[in-house]
């Protein structure tokens, strides 16, 4: 009966597994194919902001020449006003270019080819994907405000990892982050003060080689054992229905252990707050 009983336990987790890895294989397809119907619109904006910004050179040259037909006030708003216009030309181009290289990610990752290694500036890196979690949460929730300090140097030595995984990684982290610290919020009331600590720290080990340290600190609702132990599991999520998929974490880990070949580190407390640690060798470029 004992031996029936494990056989039929191994068949359930057989099962388990399958069913797991035909969610995965659908979700590959599913992103492929979002991600494929999204770039096209985003290179019509790309180009588009291009075209916009040549326009607006011409439009220039036309109101320099009129400058004596202009009053002194009407020239200097003109010349604000195609300032900031190219201003933001520039920011929609480098945020739609920036979107196109993570649906390039998506789609090299569900054609199951392993990312390219890319010389990369991670502070900048690291920098740009927490305010862009900020950001994206303050964009669904007004009312979002947390203090966010960084500690970060200037000017780190580029090293080679995959830029669009890492930056995945990051992103997942910060979400859970934001999250995390909003849910306290919620809680705790105005006495509570929502903190995100985010530091870089690249020490080079010499013979071309790096090791990179981020940490991303939160003051949230921390994690019990329990839940900590299945923290990178696929699918596993704390979150309510509709709210998470339970992939970012397993994902994350994957990118910084698998990809990059380095470690994971979780420290965690309830009504404390969390501490997830990447630690990545990389290679310096010279």
């Amino acid at each position: 009966m004992e031996e029936l009983e494990g056989l039929k336990n191994q068949i359930t987790n057989l099962q388990d597994q399958l069913n797991r890895q035909e969610k995965m294989a659908s979700l590959g397809l599913l992103s492929a194919g979002i991600a494929h119907e999204i770039q096209n619109p985003l290179n019509f904006v790309i180009n588009f902001s291009k075209m916009s910004a040549k326009l607006l050179d011409d439009l220039q040259e036309i109101v320099d020449d009129c400058a004596d037909k202009l009053g002194e006030d009407d020239a200097a708003d003109l010349k604000d006003i195609s300032a900031d216009l190219a201003d933001n030309l520039q920011k929609i181009q480098e945020h739609g270019e920036r979107a196109i290289s993570i649906i390039r990610g998506i789609l090299l990752q569900s054609r199951g080819k392993a990312g390219e290694k890319l010389p990369t500036d991670v502070g900048q890196l690291v920098h740009e994907y927490v305010w862009l979690s900020y950001h994206a949460m303050r964009a669904n929730d007004k009312g979002f405000n947390i203090t966010i300090r960084e500690e970060i140097p200037e000017n780190l030595p580029k090293v080679m990892v995959i830029p669009q995984d890492l930056s995945r990684a990051v992103l997942n982290v910060m979400n859970n982050a934001c999250y995390t610290v909003k849910e306290r919020a919620g809680q705790e009331g105005p006495d509570y003060v929502p903190t995100i600590t985010v530091k870089v720290a690249q020490t080079d080990k010499g013979a071309g080689e790096a090791e990179i340290r981020i940490d991303i600190t939160d003051n949230g609702m921390g994690m019990t054992p329990e839940v900590k132990a299945k923290i990178f599991e696929n699918f596993f999520t704390t979150k309510p229905a509709g709210q998470g998929t339970g992939l970012g974490m397993s994902i994350t880990y994957d990118v910084i252990t698998k990809n990059h070949g380095g470690q994971l580190l979780v420290e965690t407390e309830p009504k404390v707050g969390s501490t997830f640690t990447f630690i990545i060798p990389a290679k310096i470029v010279k």
